[in-house]
């Protein structure tokens, strides 16, 4: 696989393509979800709307249930689960369905619109 580029998208990943995913993006966010997450389906829409937003972050969405090996490199308390990645380091998660939370957090570490 290559390497997502940062773009106004989310692209989906699973295990086999998820260290490639993270080490390749300078900046990377992945939207770690479940299938059965009623939560998780409906803040999608907020998720890639934010990758508008952020056009310098790499934004990941990967089914937690179906990638077992991508879900155990993080600690994950609850869903919709957003984990941060600096140059394939993951540096911090945040679990919420709440845009101004999320919002927050990428700010804090990527800063607002580029």
């Amino acid at each position: 696989m290559t390497a997502p580029t940062p773009s106004t998208d989310v692209t989906e990943i699973d295990d086999t393509t998820f260290n490639d995913a993270i080490q390749g993006a300078e900046f990377a966010v992945v939207d770690f979800f479940a299938s059965w997450c009623g939560p998780c389906h409906m803040f999608a829409p907020v998720f890639k709307a934010l990758s508008k937003k952020y056009p310098q972050v790499v934004f990941l969405k990967l089914d937690g249930e179906k990638s077992p090996d991508a879900r155990a490199t993080v600690k994950i308390p609850g869903l919709p689960f957003f984990a941060f990645y600096r140059n394939g380091e993951y540096i911090d998660g945040v679990a919420t369905s709440k845009q101004d939370r999320l919002q927050a957090k990428l700010d804090e570490h990527f800063g607002g619109d580029a």
